[in-house]
């Protein structure tokens, strides 16, 4: 399935750059012979060169990519960067990242979630960012490779100007666990501190918790901050007021209730225990595995 999609894309990349169909070698050579014009400029016959040449090293690149397992088209589609970006300057990036125990089998998945990797610069971009790991997160080396497959976005976040703001703010509401941050939840930061970090935490206040109850939460369910307030926070808030009737006071002692889906967990789990009439705890309502859940219900609840 691989080959061919890769035979696929690069045929559509020699369609795309000359609308007429592919020669062979031979048919091109023979339509240079035949229809080369008289008293050419050296120049353009070099620029026609060139044009193929850079034509083959795309290709040769997309190759790469897709011999990885990275989606090609997905990747120059959102990082345009890699249009022009040499194959020796990918492999180079490869190079790097293996010698700081990130394996072959894992590239295919990182550079597939952020293919922004592929044109980072090692010196700029990508060794600030492994000092950060050491010397700020206490990660030991040779677990650079765990970090990194949780959250490849960490090697394109700017050290000055993300990593370590999200981490000084972190702290500052007291998480203290740099393992946890590390291994467990280092998607936190990469997150922007006054555009996501802060307005999350603004919300759970609006929502009538005092801030000391809201940070409680955030550091009992560090989840909290990455959640959508519109597509998550909100809507399942709404449901635990109208539909559950349940309290502040629940929400501030399982705030992991987010971390639930509405349709598959939280609304046919309510739905049961309703029908049943039984009252049940919100935690054991949605921690319990399907066959402990129904236990519960059968046994009447609390």
């Amino acid at each position: 399935m691989r080959a061919a999609a890769v035979h696929n894309f690069l045929c559509f990349c020699s369609s795309s750059n000359n609308p007429t169909l592919p020669l062979s070698n031979n048919q091109q050579e023979n339509h240079i012979s035949t229809t080369k014009p008289k008293n050419v400029p050296p120049k353009i016959l070099l620029s026609s060169s060139t044009s193929t040449e850079l034509s083959v090293q795309f290709k040769e690149k997309i190759l790469c990519l897709e011999m990885m397992g990275v989606d090609a088209g997905r990747a120059l589609s959102i990082n345009p960067s890699l249009h022009t970006a040499s194959l020796y300057s990918i492999n180079s990036i490869i190079s790097f990242l293996q010698s700081k125990g990130i394996h072959q089998k894992d590239l295919g998945r990182i550079f597939g979630m952020c293919p922004k990797i592929l044109t980072s610069s090692i010196k700029a971009d990508l060794i600030p960012v492994f000092r950060f790991l050491s010397q700020d997160l206490k990660v030991p080396d040779h677990s650079f490779r765990k970090v990194v497959k949780k959250c490849p976005r960490l090697l394109v976040s700017s050290v000055k100007d993300q990593l370590k703001p999200a981490l000084f703010y972190l702290q500052m509401l007291g998480f203290k666990d740099l393992e946890a941050l590390a291994y467990q939840d280092p998607v936190l930061l990469v997150s922007n501190v006054e555009n996501t970090l802060i307005p999350k935490l603004d919300y759970l206040v609006s929502l009538g918790f005092s801030r000391d109850d809201a940070v409680g939460m955030v550091l009992r369910c560090p989840g909290l901050f990455t959640f959508s307030v519109e597509n998550n926070l909100k809507p399942k808030f709404e449901f635990f007021i109208e539909e559950i009737e349940g309290s502040l006071e629940e929400l501030k002692e399982f705030p992991q209730y987010f971390a639930f889906s509405l349709e598959k967990r939280i609304k046919p789990r309510h739905k049961e225990v309703v029908e049943n009439q039984l009252k049940v705890p919100l935690s054991l309502m949605l921690k319990s595995t399907d066959k402990e859940f129904k236990e519960l219900l059968r046994q009447g609840g609390e």
